[in-house]
């Protein structure tokens, strides 16, 4: 997915302020599963929702107002009831690695009980794994 930077993504500096990597990467999360047949709205609608549980992030680089990036998102595990992703944010022009993100996800229902991962989503997760 690409994200272009707009002047109010950026700090006094003219760099993307930190927390917008969080936006930018909730975003990617939600097009992946898209691409892939599932709507997000539509799982949250039918009782099945994927909050995160745990973020870890290695800022390696700047982004600058103006710069087209690309967030790339990887599955790397998935259990029954959450599964992790590695997205990685990239400024197109030169594909340097800015930002480097690992997020769990738990699977819960409205009332925040863990549930299994349904069938599709856990099949479209693990088919991303094994790429």
């Amino acid at each position: 997915m690409q994200i272009r930077v707009y002047y109010e993504d950026t700090d006094a500096a003219g760099v993307v302020y930190h927390s917008n990597y969080l936006n930018y990467c909730e975003r990617a999360r939600t097009e992946y599963l898209r691409e892939r047949g599932y709507s997000v709205a539509e799982l949250a609608a039918s009782g099945t929702i994927f909050p995160v549980a745990r973020m870890e992030l290695d800022f390696k680089a700047p982004a600058r107002h103006d710069d087209l990036l690309r967030i790339v998102t990887v599955p790397l595990r998935v259990g029954g009831a959450s599964f992790t992703l590695r997205q990685q944010v990239l400024r197109v022009s030169d594909n340097c690695l800015l930002v480097e993100l690992l997020v769990t996800l738990a699977c819960v229902t409205p009332a925040l009980k863990a549930c299994r991962i349904p069938s599709g989503v856990r099949e479209v997760l693990e088919a991303g794994v094994a790429a």
